[in-house]
């Protein structure tokens, strides 16, 4: 007897806000937020454009809503430890999310960001830094200093035009315009890089340490 057209079906499920922001995030993790529209997301989905906007208002909307999904992967600082090895938990989990989803940056820090996720980050980051001895005012200062270096690293390093296995090609390449008379710093390091001696790699935790290290001496003690 022959199988009824359908019977292999998987049934479709249904169309919710949850559904089209994770898919939405898969493919502005696969080929960036410039590439994704509506009308590609619908396609993905297997829904026409229109039944989207049920879910989500226009674009500006869907992309907060991404920015709500990465924000709630970052972990929130621990108040049971140490201020500064909770900060520096905090940042080190914001920088590998944060490169988790090359597109994100831009978006966290150029747009006005106010969803749940958001507010919560941002009350417990001045949470432990208030219960570590710095007034709210100061402690607003120096999460933002902490989150400055957070996005520029991370922007420099999904950026940077080389990887870090290609330095020292790279150094050898870029030598004869780093003449020792004119840029004699500059060509001494190249040199290390060339030969093994230093790495040139930039480093997150040390811009990290110089920030904490630094606030730690504007704090008053609990």
């Amino acid at each position: 007897m022959a199988k009824t057209q359908d019977s292999n079906l998987i049934p479709q499920l249904p169309l919710s806000r949850e559904r089209v922001l994770a898919t939405a995030l898969r493919l502005a993790d696969e080929e960036g937020i410039e590439a994704l529209s509506m009308r590609k997301l619908a396609q993905v989905l297997g829904v026409k454009a229109m039944s989207l906007y049920n879910h989500v208002t226009n674009k500006d909307d869907l992309i907060d809503g991404l920015v709500e999904l990465v924000i709630s992967e970052i972990e929130l600082p621990d108040l049971t430890i140490d201020w500064k090895t909770a900060m520096r938990q905090r940042s080190r989990s914001a920088h590998t999310v944060l490169l988790r989803h090359p597109w994100a940056t831009i978006p966290i820090v150029s747009r006005v960001n106010v969803g749940s996720a958001m507010l919560r980050y941002i009350d417990a980051t001045l949470g432990c830094l208030h219960a570590a001895g710095f007034s709210l005012e100061m402690a607003d200062h120096a999460w933002n200093a902490i989150d400055s270096h957070i996005y520029g690293f991370t922007l420099q390093e999904l950026n940077f035009p080389f990887e870090p296995s290609e330095y020292a090609e790279a150094a050898k390449m870029g030598l004869p315009l780093i003449s020792a008379e004119q840029y004699p710093h500059m060509n001494y390091l190249t040199h290390r890089v060339i030969d093994g001696s230093y790495d040139g790699l930039h480093d997150f935790e040390f811009g990290l340490d110089l920030i904490l290290n630094g606030l730690d001496q504007l704090r008053k003690p609990t």
